[in-house]
């Protein structure tokens, strides 16, 4: 069986908005006497849209009616129509994420679509889906290496560490092109972020809304930012400056530097990937005539980056998308069918929409260190302070003995106590055959008390999203959909 979908990526981003049409082509690579497994065997970008600034009502609304007319102006250049979407992802990312009606532009978008891969990304998530938007991972794990991507936008750095393929970590400050920005006629600062204004101070620099901006009097700013990035990736020691640079949540503070709100060095970092808009000007492929053509200093900044110790003690590879990685990142999905040996104490099926936390494996060698990775990774998929449901992804051992199914599950229990107080089943996805009894017995210990959902033979990455449909064969097979990124050649 082949068959050929359609799919849509469409990012509503800080600065830009933008999509991306897929020709994927999935094919059942089984045998007819195996369990079906559905996968993406080639994919092709065939039309990429022109890229507009994301159009807002005010500073905390967004256009909803001008971003619906950007996105049916391009399916008719494209000369696609709705109902030919197989599937697809909307997503609001960065600083538009947390903007009043940012619910409410999504729904005006749902038809554009087929099912949502996330409504909004906090900046872990967006991180993952731009490092591997980028090709970061793969680089990584064809190299055997660390590789950080920065993605680097109007309003925050997304950094994302992958080891030998795997997340290892994620981070953000804000750091981008459009804290600062500049009249394109008369050269003058029109807005200066809050972040701006403090390190103003900090400086005493001559800079405030009305002075003329040049590349001499914004250059002490662009310095504290490319700073801040070495800082970030290990190759510069941490000061107190570092902390004005620490994306946190509103309303919250923070008072001195810390390295957990950036990505820990928990691998040597060999090379470096940029994406984001100012990555073009960092690869040196986007040569403006005027430094402040964007009305901000995204240019200058990528220019800075170029020339620092960023470029020169790490390896800089080119990355496969820069301004679009994340809406490339974003869009694809491939089907897989669970095995027989699952466990699921309830029916509460169809679940759609899941996001994964995905385990490594030194991560579940022990009951202690799955807790820890667990409660420490269950904070990316946390927005404004609320936790998404998630579904706990991990290898496992292809001949597991009883005890350490019993460490499995010990360990996964732990790890998720902060979902316990959800209306929600415990979902684990194992790829080697052992869900029966591990479901069997994360059940038991919580004196059947909490409903559990547990799959094995569903090979599954960091970033990922899964649909689990109703039961079919007679309620012993159940059908999975894994929502993954897209990466493309």
């Amino acid at each position: 069986m082949r068959e050929e979908l359609l799919s849509v990526g469409i990012d509503i981003g800080t600065s830009t908005t933008q999509l991306v049409f897929s020709k994927l082509m999935i094919e059942n690579i089984a045998s007819n006497f195996s369990v079906p497994k559905v996968v993406i065997v080639d994919k092709e970008i065939i039309y990429r849209s022109e890229i507009y600034f994301t159009p807002l009502r005010s500073p905390t609304e967004i256009d909803g009616t001008k971003v619906k007319e950007i996105i049916e102006g391009e399916y008719k250049k494209a000369g696609i129509e709705k109902t030919g979407i197989n599937t697809g992802a909307v997503i609001i990312t960065g600083e538009t994420a947390r903007k009043e009606n940012a619910k409410e532009v999504l729904e005006t978008l749902s038809g554009f679509a087929g099912d949502f891969v996330v409504a909004t990304a906090g900046p872990d998530l967006e991180s993952i889906i731009a490092g591997k938007g980028a090709g970061a991972h793969v680089y990584s794990k064809e190299g055997r290496t660390g590789v950080v991507n920065i993605d680097i936008g109007g309003g925050t750095s997304n950094l994302a560490l992958f080891d030998h393929g795997e997340v290892k970590d994620t981070g953000c400050l804000d750091v981008g092109g459009r804290l600062v920005k500049i009249d394109k006629n008369s050269g003058e600062i029109t807005y200066l972020s809050e972040k701006m204004k403090e390190l103003i101070e900090r400086k005493n620099l001559p800079l405030r809304v009305g002075t003329i901006a040049t590349k001499e009097n914004l250059q002490p700013i662009l310095d504290a930012m490319v700073y801040a990035l070495m800082q970030s990736v290990g190759i510069r020691p941490m000061d107190d400056e570092f902390s004005l640079f620490i994306t946190h949540k509103e309303g919250e503070e923070v008072t001195k530097f810390t390295c957990d709100e950036t990505i820990k060095n928990s691998c040597p970092i060999t090379s470096i990937t940029f994406s984001g808009g100012v990555a073009d000007y960092i690869y040196g492929e986007d040569r403006a005539a005027d430094e402040f053509e964007y009305g901000d200093i995204g240019i200058l900044l990528g220019q800075a980056i170029k020339t620092s110790p960023l470029c020169k003690e790490l390896k800089v590879l080119k990355s496969v998308e820069t301004i679009r990685a994340t809406v490339v990142g974003a869009g694809t999905q491939t089907m897989e069918v669970s095995g027989s040996t699952i466990t699921y104490t309830k029916d509460a099926f169809p679940i759609k929409n899941l996001p994964i936390l995905k385990l490594s494996k030194e991560e579940e060698e022990s009951a202690k260190s799955m807790e820890q990775a667990i409660s420490t990774k269950l904070n990316w998929f946390k927005l404004e302070g609320n936790l998404q449901k998630v579904a706990i992804a991990f290898e496992g051992s292809k001949t597991p003995s009883f005890v350490q199914v019993s460490e499995y599950a010990k360990g996964l229990l732990a790890g998720m106590k902060e979902l316990m107080e959800q209306e929600f089943p415990f979902i684990i996805l194992v790829e080697n055959d052992m869900a029966k009894v591990l479901g069997q017995s994360m059940y038991r210990m919580l004196e059947y008390k909490k409903d559990v959902v547990c799959l094995d033979s569903i090979h599954v990455e960091d970033g990922d999203y899964v649909d689990i449909g109703k039961p079919v064969a007679e309620g012993t097979v159940l059908p999975v959909v894994v929502k993954t990124l897209v990466f493309n050649k």
